[in-house]
């Protein structure tokens, strides 16, 4: 995010959920006014492909055993090497998928709750085995409503569609790039508010039934996005 703030000569920039170093994937973020959606997005849940690799031969049956046992919620302490404090947290694990097993390789699907870790997953797989197990390769494939096929682009794309705009007035790739912040909410329910609401709104006045024009259902407790 902040590679990204010095590219645009802006003063803030968010990202949607860290990724450890040498894991790729999808990374949001947000400029300027819509960094403050990153709060929503990086708690949002997260889906990954996962390299498995076991430190003995495990009959097939009994690994796909142990690893339907992590589907639920689970109990983990973030690893040595993590950005927070390593305390017992819970999380949940929605689904977890083999995909392709080879030898002491096991390529995984999981979707999960922010915050849950890859690493320690595969670490305690291999615990329960009884022989030892490590994550070998990691890439994050959805986070929130943002996956692989929603816009994603390279560092350096960023990088060429600014060049484009500075240099040659061509603004077609950087608007590719540049997402309206609207699209951060397409997830939670929507309530849309009149024009004389808006002002009395930000001043922290509360929304009361005769500013809303229309809404998705919701329940209590449950984000909105007002518009």
């Amino acid at each position: 995010a902040y590679w990204v703030k010095k590219l645009f000569n802006i003063t803030k920039a968010g990202h949607g959920g860290t990724l450890d170093p040498k894991v790729t994937g999808v990374l949001p973020i947000g400029l300027e006014n819509a960094t403050k959606l990153m709060n929503y997005i990086s708690k949002s849940g997260k889906e990954y492909i996962c390299l498995l690799q076991m430190h003995c031969n495990v009959d097939q049956k009994e690994l796909k055993e142990i690893i339907s046992q992590f589907v639920g919620e689970i109990y983990q302490k973030p690893p040595v090497r993590s950005s927070v404090k390593r305390r017992i947290r819970k999380r949940r694990i929605y689904a977890i998928d083999i995909l392709d097993m080879q030898d002491k390789l096991i390529l995984l699907r999981v979707q999960s709750d922010a915050g849950t870790y890859m690493r320690k997953l595969c670490h305690d797989v291999g615990v329960i085995a009884g022989c030892g197990s490590h994550m070998r390769e990691l890439r994050r494939i959805r986070s929130g409503i943002f996956t692989e096929k929603t816009n994603m682009v390279t560092l350096q794309e960023v990088s060429e569609s600014l060049y484009l705009y500075r240099n040659c007035k061509d603004e077609s790739e950087l608007r590719r790039i540049l997402l309206p912040m609207e699209y951060g909410v397409c997830g939670i329910p929507k309530v849309i508010v009149s024009d004389t609401a808006v002002n009395a709104i930000t001043y922290g006045a509360k929304l009361n039934l005769p500013g809303i024009l229309a809404y998705q259902n919701f329940r209590k407790n449950q984000d909105v996005a007002v518009l």
